[in-house]
C-alpha cells in the first residue's frame, strides 16, 4: 500500500486533468489543474508533507485540531495548510482535504475551464 506520501501522490494524480511538475526542483512535486496549483508534496525526508489550499476559517480550525497541520510553508499562510504525512491524519480525511483544495482552485478557474472539467 506504500507510505502515506505515496497514497497522497496517487490521490493528487487521480484528480481530473491533474498535472504533476517540479518547478521548485526534485524535492517538491507540484500538482496543478489548468496551470493552477492545488497541492505541493515535499519529497525529501522520511515522511514528507503536503500543502493544500484551504478556506481561511477552516484552515485555522484544522491547525487547532491537528498538531501535524501548520500554516502553509512558503505559501500564503491564510489560504494554505501544510500537513505532515506521518499517518497522524487518516487517509480518508486527508483525501477529503485534497478534494477541497482541488475544488477551491477549480472554482477560481475561468468558466470555460470549469465547464470542461464538470463535463469530465
Amino acid at each position: 500500500m506504500g507510505t502515506q506520501r505515496d497514497r497522497v501522490l496517487a490521490a493528487c494524480l487521480a484528480q481530473p486533468e491533474a498535472a504533476e511538475g517540479y518547478p521548485f526542483g526534485d524535492e517538491a512535486a507540484v500538482f496543478t489543474v489548468c496551470g493552477k496549483m492545488f497541492a505541493l508534496v515535499a519529497l525529501g525526508g522520511p515522511v514528507g508533507s503536503v500543502s493544500l489550499k484551504c478556506d481561511p476559517e477552516l484552515a485555522v480550525v484544522l491547525r487547532e485540531q491537528h498538531p501535524g497541520v501548520t500554516a502553509g510553508y512558503h505559501l500564503n499562510k491564510r489560504h494554505w495548510n501544510t500537513v505532515v504525512l506521518d499517518d497522524a491524519v487518516a487517509d480518508d480525511e486527508l483525501v477529503e482535504w485534497l478534494d477541497r483544495s482541488y475544488d477551491l482552485v477549480v472554482r477560481g478557474l475561468p468558466k470555460a475551464d470549469r465547464q470542461r472539467l464538470a463535463a469530465g
